[in-house]
């Protein structure tokens, strides 16, 4: 190999090092971070934000540059290896292995390792080329991506390459690995695009877990429900629990009583607003952004036959991104307390095998219901809310009474229940389910 061409190659290569390098650096700058680094007075940072108010364009100029100047050496290296070696697949052979090894090491590895551990000072150096550098290219570096996209099956033409979803999530779990964002961060970007896939149904409150109000009760039984449950917001039913013609707010309420003590006894529907419905099969994230344009915070879910699924509220879809929503008061609790004389405090998930073998009952069971508050339910007709309570029989005839006690949770749900046994004297009088208000 002549010298001129052995240093006509050397220089490609390392024009293509400094293109790869330049790549990798504006991958990792945002529009953000270069504002911020011109506001501090950085050298440099004015050339720098207009590079990254177009971050498209000059990737493509220095993919552009990096492409071109190693197909170059390539055949600069090619054409020197057929003049040296007699044999053309000899000349091939070493042409091909010098040019993986310089391309793998020189222009792959070795740079981006730079501009990714040096993301602002490279891109600040490769702005003072890639400006004007863009200015004589003009718009050859986006006609050849709109080329390449053209043939690419998809969508046709865009500006240039796009990351893919997977290609994004990689990139967070990286940035997480290196300690540039926290693990939760990284389950909260991977959050929102999971959002993308869910449907309501699996964020809504099922009808079976509804506090809900009749129509023809009162607003003082409204009010009363709402402070009990610890709702602010309560489905007003109809002919039938299927059957939700609209919600009450709290705030409602407690505005109608504050003007008028008279409107106590007028009809909770007086009170309710129209109620939003949307199918159970509807995109989680599409509903999140309606509910903000519309600045509404709850919805009745429809199934497919059209009856009532359940309620979502914004809170619901939120959880989803940032986990589960919890208050101060929150705690773990024990699954069994023993209060003495034969009373228990148990959570409302305990088994009610277990609850038996309190009492002596190995084989204590219930064909419908497998918990406690399950149990409570069953008993009650309806969803218990703090001070609801029910009688229920032990297999050898005694009595045990049930009485729902805290919530916890922004849904309010019982967290634990009051397990007592019930005199003979007053089991007929404690054998009636408490009103609750609704």
């Amino acid at each position: 190999m002549s010298a001129s061409l052995a240093v006509g190659a050397v220089l490609l290569v390392v024009v293509a090092w400094l293109a790869s390098c330049a790549e990798a650096g504006l991958a990792r700058v945002s529009s953000f971070r270069a504002e911020k680094a011109e506001r501090s007075g950085r050298r440099g940072a004015a050339k720098l934000a207009q590079v990254a108010a177009d971050p498209t364009r000059y990737l493509n100029v220095a993919l552009l540059v990096r492409v071109a100047c190693e197909m170059a050496s390539a055949a600069i290296v090619t054409y020197a290896c057929l003049q040296e070696f007699p044999e053309t697949w000899e000349a091939l052979a070493v042409a091909i292995g010098v040019m993986v090894l310089v391309s793998y090491v020189a222009v792959g590895v070795s740079p981006r390792t730079i501009g990714r551990q040096h993301p602002l000072n490279t891109a600040t150096a490769a702005a003072y080329v890639l400006l004007p550098l863009a200015r004589v290219m003009g718009p050859i570096p986006s006609l050849l991506i709109l080329i390449g996209n053209a043939l690419t099956p998809g969508k046709g033409f865009r500006r240039g390459p796009f990351a893919s979803e997977a290609e994004l999530r990689a990139m967070v779990d990286l940035a997480e690995k290196e300690s540039l964002i926290e693990d939760e961060e990284r389950r909260m970007v991977h959050s929102v695009f999971e959002l993308g896939d869910t449907l309501v149904r699996e964020v809504m409150v099922p009808r079976t877990d509804l506090v809900v109000i009749e129509r023809f009760k009162t607003i003082r039984q409204a009010l009363t429900l709402a402070l009990r449950s610890g709702f602010s917001r309560i489905p007003v039913v109809g002919e039938s629990e299927d059957d939700i013609v609209g919600m009450v707010y709290l705030k409602d309420l407690a505005r109608k009583t504050h003007i008028s003590r008279d409107a106590e006894s007028e009809l909770v529907s007086t009170a309710m607003r129209p109620a939003s419905f949307v199918p159970d099969t509807k995109n989680a994230g599409d509903l999140l952004r309606e509910m903000q344009q519309e600045r509404n915070h709850v919805a009745v879910v429809i199934d497919e036959y059209g009856g009532t699924a359940g309620i979502v509220t914004i809170e619901d879809i939120l959880e989803e991104i940032v986990g589960e929503i919890t208050d101060e008061y929150d705690r773990e609790l024990p699954p069994v307390e023993d209060l003495g004389e034969g009373r228990y405090r148990v959570t409302a998930r305990l088994d009610i095998g277990d609850l038996g073998e309190l009492y002596g009952f190995e084989e204590f069971d219930d064909e419908d219901v497998e918990t406690v508050g399950g149990l409570l339910a069953k008993e009650l007709g309806r969803v218990p809310i703090a001070g609801a309570g029910a009688v229920v029989e032990l297999p050898d005839g005694r009595s045990l009474r049930l009485t729902a006690e805290a919530t916890a949770g922004r849904r309010n749900r019982i967290t634990t229940v009051l397990v007592e046994p019930v005199e003979e004297d007053s089991e007929t009088a404690d054998g009636a389910v408490e009103d609750e208000g609704s």
